[in-house]
């Protein structure tokens, strides 16, 4: 077992399953730790990313629709979800799947697949839609992070203002 867990290549995908981690970790292990050839680490990563989406909407479809089954859930999801969906809508409409992609695809704590799922979910958006927003994101992410990682942390200076002591 722990040698298949110190596989260099399997522990890229097990990074990239992790709530919270997701190719933000894979991607600098995979290409700073492990010294894997930069395409063969983004590649993985990028595919284990976009096929962690559909399984968590899936389930979370499942789960939920378990959940209201109760009738006290199913009261606070009418009267919470249910109304926000109704007020964000317009916002949705007119961000939709690239703004859904956006939050997905900026590696910041809190975003990613997981809370994009979530976020996707309870915003209304269809299986489709949230998939093509899973693909766009994650190739966003894929992206700002490969070119942090190859060209350090010089990259970041284009986000943060130099402070003159």
């Amino acid at each position: 077992m722990v040698e298949f867990i110190s596989n260099p290549y399997v522990l890229i995908v097990l990074l990239t399953l992790a709530p919270f981690l997701e190719l933000r970790a894979s991607i600098p292990y995979g290409i700073l730790v492990a010294k894997l050839n930069c395409v063969t680490v983004v590649a993985l990563a990028v595919v284990a990313n976009i096929l962690l989406g559909p399984i968590l909407y899936v389930l979370l479809d499942t789960m939920l629709h378990a959940v209201l089954r109760l009738p006290l859930a199913k009261r606070l999801w009418d009267r919470m979800i249910l109304r926000t969906q109704r007020k964000i809508h317009p916002l949705v409409a007119k961000y939709g799947v690239w703004g859904l992609s956006v939050f997905i695809g900026i590696p910041l704590p809190g975003s990613g697949v997981y809370s994009g799922a979530i976020g996707g979910y309870l915003l209304g958006f269809t299986k489709k839609e949230f998939y093509v927003s899973t693909v766009l994101g994650v190739l966003i992410a894929a992206a700002i992070v490969t070119a942090v990682v190859l060209t350090g942390a010089e990259t970041l200076r284009v986000f943060v203002k130099a402070v003159k002591v």
